[in-house]
């Protein structure tokens, strides 16, 4: 998974050798949800090589606390936050990284649920993305969620075609590109 999301995490590019680690994006958006909330987590392999993923969480403000509590500390031993504003694309993934409180939107308290779903190049358009949502979404509807969300970037257009084909619909949020967080129904 780890691999995916770094050969992923350019807006569905990769991001191979762009920071100080490998590590450091999938350890901000991939582990903690394999190991905070493996019961939505859905890997699509070929023959024993992860190719794609659907991670996430039924309950964003859950997450949070759990992420703050549990996987934070892990996260500081390998890394420190940016000491003053960030200024570069590493200390903005950083800073992140040790404020899980700003997923806390009041905008998306409607969709408690959100995901980060990706696939590498080779295995888009064969329908594998459909079926990881679709498996994901049926997963957080049976943990009670009524709606999810996604962010998306707005240079990657690709997906934001993707999701619009499948019924994501944009939803603003203050501060935020518009456009870049969707909102789906979980049933």
């Amino acid at each position: 998974v780890y691999d995916v999301c770094v050969e992923t995490a350019n807006a569905g590019r990769g991001a191979r050798g762009r920071y100080s680690t490998d590590e450091l994006v999938p350890d901000g958006v991939a582990g903690p949800y394999l190991f905070l909330e493996p019961e939505h987590a859905y890997v699509l392999d070929d023959g024993g090589r992860a190719v794609g993923y659907v991670i996430g969480t039924a309950s964003t403000p859950d997450y949070v606390a759990a992420y703050a509590a549990r996987w934070l500390p892990r996260l500081r031993a390998r890394y420190r936050p940016p000491s003053g504003p960030p200024a570069t694309e590493e200390e903005h993934r950083l800073d992140a990284m040790f404020h899980p409180e700003r997923q806390l939107l009041p905008e998306l308290a409607p969709h408690p649920a959100h995901l980060h779903v990706n696939l590498l190049d080779a295995y888009r358009g064969a329908g594998h993305g459909r079926e990881l949502l679709s498996t994901f979404l049926a997963s957080v509807a049976a943990a009670g969620a009524a709606s999810c969300y996604l962010v998306v970037r707005a240079a990657n257009v690709n997906a934001r075609g993707f999701y619009a084909r499948l019924g994501w619909r944009p939803v603003e949020v203050t501060g935020a590109e518009p456009g870049t967080h969707l909102v789906h129904p979980t049933s």
